[in-house]
């Protein structure tokens, strides 16, 4: 069976107290709790890594950065890399998020690159996919999501393609209240996951976690779910508190 996956990616969200925390109370529910059916991963911002690292370093939860630089090392002042990322003693990084795409104008390339950096360096990816909602409402959002795969996953080997787990994320849906219905979750899910084994074959398509982002709450987690190609969720706002963010967990 593939792995089911839930990550809570807390954006530009808690100060370093508040941060370390957050990430106690999620570990020491999951000590007690051990039997969840599915990885969770806290993605935090860059300064929390080590400690959150520590914190996490004995119990169930895992650890992702939520960006990393383009380039292995040098003169790029304020960027991370993705040895320094793996460093610190996380083992993902989320690449392409579309704030990312959106508010600093990563392109595909700039993404795949990133991409190779991070696998590189023994980190795997969560790479995120979707459309915007003109490009939704034009009815061009499998195009444009075969275009991101395409040219920002589709050099990797299949054995690099291991490493690689695809959030699809409706832009559209993203802190606006809006979501997806399960049927078009279903509907996106499903198609990337035909992608990927027109490109890499049925063991890697069968093998490939694919998370949905946007507006997930414990709700709407439960139905999203239940599809049968939707294999967890990349959750924004509701990781914030851990009842609501524990209770996706539980949805799976």
């Amino acid at each position: 069976m593939r792995k089911k996956i839930v990550a809570g990616n807390w954006k530009m969200n808690m100060d370093m107290q508040e941060g370390l925390a957050f990430a106690q109370a999620v570990d020491e529910y999951y000590r007690v709790k051990p039997s969840t059916k599915a990885e969770v991963i806290l993605c935090t911002p860059f300064i929390h890594l080590s400690g959150v690292a520590e914190i996490l370093k004995n119990g169930n939860v895992s650890l992702s950065a939520q960006n990393c630089a383009s380039e292995p090392s040098g003169a790029y002042t304020g960027e991370v890399s993705a040895t320094m990322i793996k460093s610190t003693g996380a083992g993902y990084v989320i690449i392409g998020h579309s704030e990312r795409r959106t508010y600093y104008h990563e392109d595909d390339k700039l993404l795949n690159r990133k991409t190779t950096l991070a696998i590189d360096n023994g980190l795997s990816v969560i790479f995120c996919c979707g459309e915007v909602k003109a490009e939704r409402e034009a009815e061009k959002q499998f195009s444009v999501v075969r275009r991101q795969l395409e040219e920002g996953l589709f050099t990797l080997s299949a054995d690099d393609m291991k490493r690689i787990i695809i959030a699809y994320e409706p832009v559209w849906a993203i802190g606006t209240g809006l979501t997806a219905t399960p049927n078009q979750a279903q509907e996106m899910h499903q198609y990337i996951r035909g992608l990927v084994k027109e490109k890499y074959g049925n063991e890697s398509a069968d093998q490939l976690t694919i998370l949905y982002g946007g507006s997930c709450k414990p709700s709407n987690a439960r139905e999203i779910f239940s599809k049968p190609d939707v294999d967890g969720g990349l959750i924004g706002g509701a990781s914030l508190k851990k009842e609501d963010f524990t209770a996706i967990v539980e949805a799976i």
